[in-house]
């Protein structure tokens, strides 16, 4: 595989303006307050917000790109899940009691709660809160929500290095995206975290996922594209997945856009991520050894 980056440190790695310059030379981010915090192997801060593979569109790669616009996929999941009117607070300073205040509990924002799970261990906490106050500042419901990127195989960090010192073009790396994710690791901790959400009788709108477009599309291209649609319930399951603007210009972040929205189960999402109907066609393993003995002996 290979991939070219597609946003670094916001904008566009050919993008020469004084505004990309300044936060490349800051190692700022654009997106949530302070300095990128990814690093490469070597130690270079990595800046690299979305990257393009060969054969498909950019795939967000960092979680905080997520946030643009001062976190508004939280703003944009209140308002489907509660009310369009509701406000966030960033604080209990900003309550103004009327029914319509959501706290928020996440990384940066609020206060990150970590819920215990059996024998008193963390395990059971999602990436936000965000809970709904009554007007007498009691907790009215709450929903969770889950935000997903992807993580990149292999390094990109020559072309990186080659932005930074200047070059508006560089050579695509050998890097890829690490798909298997999904399965191994994506799909079981939201099935599993939706299961015990189930059991919260304020939480009736069960969880939100986030995602990159991509991202949702490789989901549903492994639960086999059959998921049946559901009303918001506890035990539900709603995604929401997000791309980039096509439309770019110089000096400025391309927007991040909602793409789509649907609700299933979790019971929905575990059936399928375990239906044999999603298996690939018989004897794939025969043909695979078969062509590799052939390959060898023919030599």
């Amino acid at each position: 595989m290979s991939l070219k980056v597609f946003e670094l440190f916001g904008y566009a790695p050919n993008d020469t303006s004084s505004t990309a310059a300044s936060l490349r030379a800051a190692h700022a981010c654009p997106f949530v307050k302070g300095n990128c915090t990814k690093r490469l192997k070597s130690g270079l801060i990595s800046g690299v917000c979305a990257v393009k593979p060969a054969t498909s569109g950019p795939v967000i790669c960092c979680p905080n790109r997520m946030y643009a616009s001062g976190y508004a996929v939280l703003q944009e999941v209140a308002a489907d899940a509660f009310d369009t009117h509701v406000r966030l607070c960033h604080d209990f300073n900003g309550i103004r009691g009327d029914g319509h205040d959501v706290i928020v509990f996440g990384k940066r924002w609020g206060k990150e709660l970590r819920l215990p799970g059996r024998g008193a261990r963390g395990g059971y906490f999602v990436d936000w809160i965000l809970a709904r106050l009554s007007r007498d500042h009691s907790l009215a419901e709450f929903v969770a929500v889950e935000l997903q990127t992807m993580d990149t195989t292999g390094s990109y960090e020559a072309e990186v290095r080659a932005y930074l010192g200047g070059k508006t073009e560089a050579a695509p790396s050998k890097a890829g995206i690490n798909w298997e994710n999904v399965a191994k690791r994506i799909l079981p901790q939201i099935i599993f975290k939706g299961h015990v959400l189930r059991q919260e009788p304020l939480c009736q709108k069960g969880i939100y996922f986030i995602c990159p477009t991509p991202v949702y599309e490789r989901i549903m291209t492994r639960l086999g594209n059959a998921l049946r649609p559901y009303h918001k319930q506890a035990g539900s399951l709603t995604f929401r997945w997000y791309s980039l603007a096509d439309e770019y210009s110089r000096g400025s972040c391309r927007a991040l856009n909602c793409a789509g929205q649907m609700t299933t189960t979790v019971d929905q999402v575990a059936l399928a991520f375990t239906s044999p109907q999603n298996l690939p066609e018989p004897r794939v393993y025969e043909r695979a050894i078969r062509a590799e003995l052939s390959a060898r002996f023919a030599e």
